[in-house]
């Protein structure tokens, strides 16, 4: 269909750190057997989930342009996604988690374009299109849910996350493209399971990040609705897997009234989940996201929150009491008594902003070597610096062209000739520069004179601390993209072959017209060469019944029948198969 990027004008508007995930889809690259895959799970969910899923499901398959029969492309898509103002790109599998809350910020769906193979038809831990085109993008239709995923997406690119977060996501996409390589070993797909399970395990504290990702999982991912007697559906995953839509039903999953506990609540992406999580409305959902925000350092900040950047080794935010926003790589801090930080350091490429907007002057540029500052109140003044007037600053020798010495609280001193100020828009003093400054706290030299110009952070604490830049146009690189690539599945002589078969099943369907003869060789060729395929024989059963070929129709059952039999593992979805053909009929 087409290789370039689809577009809208919520995608135009993204910033280049989100431009970097966005690839093609790559539509021709759609098997026959892709497309069946698909129209199977479709069919078979769209039967059942009309009777457990949220009214706004089966809605929203056709306001956001899903068909049944045919693999979404992009470009259908954000066409129509642009009339309930949303849209849609297509990435390679899992992207950092930061990054695909600032997608749903930008109210933009990240769609994993692969496609489950065959043999995961059922449910499967990678990212594809059926997860995310068929289970995230109906909901959307839903204005309560929407605004609901804007949201979360605001609050959740701001969550800090650390380096166990980091190691927990490498390993899960490493699992995720391992089960879907043709390839993968059962060794490899083992080692990657037990590092994935040993990460999860272990006894780390939960981050901000896992908390939100606790409760997109109970909530996005994984969501019922309604009482916990008589749930509906809503979850993404719970959508768009076979199994675990029916099985989350069952007496055999808890069902717990939704709160705030669901961020303490972990889960397991490789197996079925124990218990699901049920709010009474969508509305309730951006109260219990609220509370959780109340907790955040983006709300709380302090040293707390300067802790936690620090350990999360990544490009964070704190934001002081003046308004003055420092992003960088933050490494060190000094507390007083108190826990009041009195002193922060960041290494390499810093840079400053005011109300998410850069300091001309101030970029990764001027502070290529990372950024350091006291903060707090002078010893012996009871005015803060940033609450002095003009004629408090000159009376306290705070004046262009003049040497100051002074002492904070903390007993940290400065001394140095005052440059020039830096005044936010309300006439608030926010940076003072120095030059010939030494900074020092007890014996230890915190900045020397060598060290260049003295930019003295003005403010008397921390408000805020979240993830990523206050200004986005910063830095280059905000988000790493993983080294680690989705890997196609290989293809040999006999998956060509089967390919064609599947091909020609579905141009049968499309023109709509079929001879006995012409069916009758495609299931030969499939009993004599695929035997372990079931699904081709589903389509032809199809077709059959549909053109009145009951002579053959019995045939492609009694194969049916014999791949139930010696096929446990995929028996029931045979059966339903089955069924769903005949309700059609």
């Amino acid at each position: 269909m087409t290789n370039e990027i689809i577009s809208n004008p919520l995608i135009d508007r993204l910033p280049p750190h989100l431009k970097q995930f966005i690839k093609p889809q790559d539509y021709e690259d759609y098997s026959a057997i892709n497309q069946a895959v698909w129209r199977f799970v479709m069919r078979k969910n769209v039967s059942y989930l009309s009777k457990v899923a949220h009214e706004s499901y089966t809605r929203g398959l056709d306001m956001t342009g899903i068909s049944i029969d045919d693999i979404p492309s992009m470009y259908g898509m954000n066409r129509i996604l642009k009339e309930i103002g949303w849209a849609a790109v297509a990435v390679d599998g899992f992207i950092p988690p930061n990054a695909f809350m600032e997608f749903q910020a930008y109210k933009i769906l990240v769609i994993a374009s692969d496609i489950r193979q065959l043999e995961n038809i059922e449910y499967t831990p990678a990212p594809d299109i059926i997860h995310e085109a068929a289970g995230h993008a109906p909901i959307i239709a839903n204005p309560d849910y929407a605004e609901y995923l804007r949201r979360f997406g605001e609050v959740g690119a701001k969550a800090i996350l650390s380096s166990h977060d980091n190691d927990i996501y490498e390993a899960v996409r490493k699992l995720s493209i391992l089960k879907e390589a043709k390839n993968s070993t059962q060794e490899e797909i083992y080692n990657a399971e037990n590092k994935v399970n040993m990460l999860q395990n272990k006894k780390v504290p939960l981050s901000e990040m896992a908390q939100i990702r606790n409760l997109h999982w109970w909530t996005v991912e994984y969501g019922l609705i309604g009482t916990t007697q008589n749930p509906k559906l809503y979850g993404a995953g719970l959508l768009s897997s076979i199994g675990e839509s029916k099985w989350c039903i069952s007496d055999k999953v808890k069902k717990i009234p939704y709160s705030i506990k669901a961020a303490e609540t972990e889960f397991d992406i490789t197996k079925p989940q124990p218990q699901l999580f049920v709010t009474p409305d969508f509305a309730y959902l951006m109260e219990v996201l609220d509370e959780y925000a109340s907790t955040m350092a983006l709300r709380k900040g302090g040293w707390r929150g300067l802790n936690k950047l620090i350990d999360s080794k990544k490009i964070g935010t704190i934001e002081l009491n003046t308004g003055l926003q420092i992003s960088g790589v933050f490494t060190n801090m000094i507390k007083d008594e108190d826990n009041n930080v009195v002193f922060f350091k960041t290494n390499g490429p810093t840079a400053l902003a005011n109300r998410e907007k850069e300091l001309i002057g101030h970029g990764t540029e001027t502070h290529s070597n990372g950024f350091s500052s006291p903060i707090g109140k002078l010893k012996g003044i009871n005015l803060a610096i940033e609450n002095m007037s003009p004629r408090d600053l000159k009376a306290y020798n705070f004046y262009d062209n003049k040497r100051i010495s002074f002492e904070y609280e903390s007993g940290i001193t400065v001394e140095g000739l005052n440059i020039t100020g830096i005044r936010n828009l309300q006439g608030k003093l926010i940076l003072i520069q120095f030059e010939d400054c030494t900074v020092k706290y007890n014996d230890d030299i915190l900045f020397s004179p060598e060290d260049g110009t003295f930019d003295l952070a003005v403010g008397s604490s921390i408000v805020s601390a979240y993830a990523g830049s206050a200004d986005y146009l910063s830095f280059e690189n905000l988000y790493h993209v993983s080294e680690s690539k989705t890997v196609q599945p290989e293809t040999d002589n006999s998956k060509i072959q089967l390919e064609k078969l599947y091909q020609n099943i579905r141009y049968i369907r499309v023109k709509d017209s079929a001879s006995e003869k012409e069916l009758a060789s495609i299931l030969k060729a499939l009993k004599t060469n695929h035997e372990s395929d079931w699904l081709l024989a589903l389509e032809i059963l199809e077709l059959c019944n549909k053109f009145n070929f009951s002579e053959l129709q019995l045939k492609a059952l009694a194969y049916l029948n014999k791949q139930k039999t010696n096929q446990h593992k995929i028996a029931h979805l045979i059966k339903d198969g089955i069924e769903i053909i005949n309700k059609t009929n």
